[in-house]
């Protein structure tokens, strides 16, 4: 998978109508249909004017959402106490995690299983979830990359920051580990694994450019489409409680970290390669993007199709029949991401919730700006049952 106001994505998924994997296994490299790559050109091809008048898309700032398109309804919600709980330290990086309201979650008529969870996380929970994400979790040499196939990635200069340098003879904090800690203009490069097919990337070019996915827990192989039979990493323990707190149907085993810049897209397909039924979790941070879902029953020859537009700090869970739905993504919009977001990984603007103030200085500051730009997505799911 490749990669103010909020940044937008557009996924389209196609659901199967289907509760449990299939007797016979799903193909993991099998095309989408002629009808599923014609919704996903639409949407990948449209101009921002026409998709702010198309009433096709669903998107939840809209009021009219709810008061007059009766196909969206709340299935269930996530109450006071399971959200504090699972806003914990360090995800949320305060000793207070104190929810005082409850988060509905949404269901479209047509399609039993997607849950849709509006504005899930708070601003301070995407913050810091980001930087675990691209932080700690880059730097983490077991987490595999985009990057590892044709480059050596030299880890130590996720330990190069002057300004958390660890005094002589201690090693670096987990929390002070981050490729964004080394110098735009440094000239220590990645080099290529065969040099007669690749040039050098600096590390601008690495974090700005190159770098569309990695790996947490197990890390699965994109060639031969398989999880390894050899133990995987242990998935991050905190992000870990953070989703299974949430989503309480699933184990948290792996998850891919897909970072988008507009332009970026993610072609259809199907995440069919887990040995389990459990529920697959997507959470957004960022630019916004619509995703697009489309289902068809086994009595309906056409395929049905909706499209939802997400923003920073909404998640999607498919779960049942959506399970093993067809999605992608076909369209990054630039210039929505939410304010106090856009400085990271410099010093980062508080919510207005928290005052508005800026943080000090955490010696990130050349990088600032980099999140503007982006969408990140976590994607996370069940190996085994």
């Amino acid at each position: 998978m490749v990669v103010g106001s909020s940044h937008l994505e557009v996924v389209t998924v196609v659901l199967t109508f289907r509760t449990m994997r299939p007797t016979n296994r799903l193909d993991a490299i099998q095309k989408p249909s002629q009808e599923l790559r014609t919704v996903f050109k639409k949407y990948q091809k449209i101009s921002i004017g026409t998709l702010d008048k198309d009433s096709d898309v669903i998107d939840f700032v809209r009021s009219s959402v709810l008061t007059h398109d009766n196909s969206i309804r709340v299935v269930r919600t996530i109450t006071s106490p399971i959200l504090s709980e699972s806003f914990t330290a360090p995800i949320s990086n305060t000793t207070d995690t104190t929810v005082s309201s409850f988060v509905k979650v949404f269901e479209h008529c047509d399609f039993p299983g997607l849950e849709i969870i509006p504005n899930l996380l708070p601003c301070k929970v995407q913050q810091n979830l980001l930087s675990q994400l691209l932080h700690r979790g880059l730097a983490n040499p077991q987490h595999k990359t985009n990057i590892h196939t044709h480059y050596h990635v030299p880890y130590e200069l996720s330990r190069s920051n002057p300004d958390k340098r660890p005094s002589t003879g201690s090693q670096p904090s987990e929390d002070d580990t981050s490729f964004f800690n080394c110098d735009p203009q440094c000239l220590h490069t990645f080099s290529p694994v065969s040099p007669k097919e690749h040039k050098p990337i600096t590390i601008t070019q690495f974090l700005c450019k190159k770098l569309r996915w990695i790996t947490l827990g197990g890390q699965y192989d994109w060639t031969q489409k398989v999880y390894p039979q050899q133990t995987p990493p242990a998935f991050p323990w905190d992000i870990g409680n953070l989703v299974h707190g949430l989503f309480p149907d699933m184990a948290p085993e792996a998850a891919i970290v897909n970072i988008y810049s507009p332009g970026d897209t993610l072609s259809l397909h199907r995440d069919v390669s887990e040995d389990s039924d459990q529920g697959l979790v997507s959470i957004s941070l960022g630019c916004d993007g619509l995703f697009v879902v489309g289902m068809r029953d086994e009595t309906d020859a056409r395929a049905r199709s909706i499209t939802l537009r997400l923003r920073s700090g909404d998640a999607v869970y498919m779960s049942g029949p959506s399970r093993y739905a067809w999605h992608g993504v076909p369209r990054i919009i630039s210039g929505t991401c939410p304010k106090w977001l856009q400085s990271w990984p410099a010093s980062l603007e508080e919510p207005e919730e928290a005052g508005g103030i800026e943080r000090a200085s955490n010696g990130r500051e050349a990088w600032r700006g980099w999140m503007a730009t982006k969408r990140i997505n976590l994607n996370v799911r069940q190996m085994k049952d």
